[in-house]
């Protein structure tokens, strides 16, 4: 089980309403944190870090904001995860290895399970683009229309 911080979940919505907005220009600080309900005052570290990571672009100046670095489609959740997280493991030994001091470290029975927990999350995430959530929260939005009702 791993526990993600306020600041990964704002990071994985920021990315997602630049999916949202993919060839609509530079999106600023502002209409991201508006559109997706997060406090403006912690996302411009957010799009920093996710910059440095690859994941965004951006201009400064008045026509200036925050954009996809690449298509929503090459990008997946593990990889903003993987730049938001310090970890992804759910134990140290499996981040940095059995470590000498381990007492099982000869012997661990949950080892190999931990790892097919983590590989199986890391799966869904590494196979989930952002296109893929951008199609599905629009089948969502319809599945809820009353105009759609048949």
């Amino acid at each position: 089980m791993m526990h993600l911080s306020k600041k990964t979940v704002y990071g994985l919505r920021a990315v997602f309403e630049l999916a949202r907005r993919y060839d609509s220009g530079p999106v600023t600080i502002g209409a991201i944190a508006e559109a997706q309900s997060l406090p403006s005052r912690f996302l411009e570290n957010i799009l920093v870090q996710l910059k440095g990571g690859g994941i965004v672009d951006s201009a400064r100046g008045r026509e200036g904001g925050y954009w996809l670095a690449c298509p929503p489609e090459e990008i997946s959740v593990g990889q903003v995860l993987r730049i938001m997280e310090m970890t992804m493991a759910p134990v140290d030994c499996l981040e940095h290895g059995i470590k000498q001091s381990c007492p099982m470290k000869d012997s661990c029975a949950f080892l190999p399970m931990w790892k097919r927990g983590l590989d199986a999350m890391l799966a869904v995430y590494d196979g989930t683009s952002y296109a893929d959530l951008v199609k599905e929260q629009e089948n969502i939005v319809l599945a809820f229309d009353p105009g759609n009702a048949k």
